[in-house]
């Protein structure tokens, strides 16, 4: 049996299927908790836009019969509120119904308050705790909040998802009598076969999602270098007003990244097809753990009760030769 005939039918006994399945096991292993932490922050904040509109949005005050304070009133109320910082600017808004905010500083540190214009009532922060988490939240998944050094992080973990996703891909060949069977999870099989098989299923059907999301990841960390490569393969003419088709392409790789390019039944989708990352991390941890790890604890134990047991026999074999 040649080797194209082994990898039709027994897959597992070629060595180039061995030796992926190690690159895919560590690499997964490696990359276990950023791919994790990439799954649950994307699918949070594919709604980003909406969350960031509708948390933003500040408190309505109701109009009264009197005109609004004025700066100087404002800024004496804010004063008695917050003694022992400066008021530095006092920003009346458009509308009559909204707050007015007012920043104060205190060596260094600043606070933007929400005050009623009629009454000079402090309403609170002007930027609230769930817009902030939104903002940090986004910067954990952009930017790993390390600035372009995590973007840079953001690019290498991209590129070696891509290596996992196309390891993963050939090493899920289980041969032509059973490859109908590992499209589909079953709950009938053993603990270990439910794993085997939840694994397997979900990383055949969200592969495309799976190899998608790298793809952009690594464009959306590194835009530079793909728009370089854009005018290198298509230069810019003066003249031409149309989109090169690599600016298209650029265009619809980040709306695909954020499930964008439809409806909010998209998004949805994305959202819930953005956790299969995660599942796959956790059922691979645990093939890991029964493959690896605990095979090598057992042999681990094993070895020490031996250790163990030899100056006990060796003691006894010492009393025994004494006269």
């Amino acid at each position: 049996m040649n080797t194209w005939e082994k990898w039709g039918k027994r897959p597992q006994n070629v060595w180039l299927r061995k030796a992926l399945f190690q690159v895919h096991l560590w690499t997964g292993i490696g990359l276990g908790l950023y791919i994790l932490l990439m799954s649950v922050t994307g699918s949070a904040l594919i709604f980003r836009r909406e969350l960031t509109r509708s948390l933003a949005r500040e408190p309505r005050v109701a109009v009264g019969p009197d005109a609004r304070m004025s700066e100087d009133e404002l800024r004496q109320a804010a004063q008695r509120d917050y003694p022992e910082y400066q008021v530095t600017e006092v920003w009346f808004r458009k509308n009559p119904d909204q707050a007015t905010e007012i920043r104060l500083a205190r060596r260094g540190n600043e606070l933007r308050r929400l005050f009623n214009p009629y009454t000079g009532a402090d309403l609170g922060d002007s930027v609230r705790w769930p817009f902030r988490f939104v903002l940090w939240l986004a910067d954990l998944h952009d930017n790993l909040l390390l600035a372009r050094q995590g973007r840079l992080l953001n690019a290498a973990g991209g590129i070696l998802t891509v290596l996992m996703a196309l390891t993963g891909a050939v090493i899920w060949w289980p041969g032509v009598d059973s490859w109908r069977r590992s499209l589909s999870f079953r709950w009938k099989s053993n603990p270990k076969g439910v794993n085997w098989t939840l694994h397997s299923a979900l990383g055949f059907w969200a592969f495309g999602f799976f190899f998608m999301w790298a793809i952009t990841g690594v464009y959306l960390s590194i835009p530079s270098a793909f728009n370089n490569a854009v005018d290198f393969f298509e230069p810019l003419r003066p003249k031409d007003r149309t989109l090169r088709f690599g600016d298209r392409l650029l265009f619809w790789l980040a709306q695909a990244h954020f499930g964008r390019f439809a409806g909010v039944w998209v998004k949805i989708a994305w959202t819930l097809i953005g956790l299969a990352p995660a599942v796959l991390f956790v059922t691979g941890t645990v093939m890991w753990w029964n493959r690896v790890l605990k095979p090598w604890l057992v042999r681990s134990k094993i070895s020490q009760s031996k250790a163990c047991a030899l100056p006990a026999t060796h003691a006894e074999n010492s009393v025994e030769a004494q006269p």
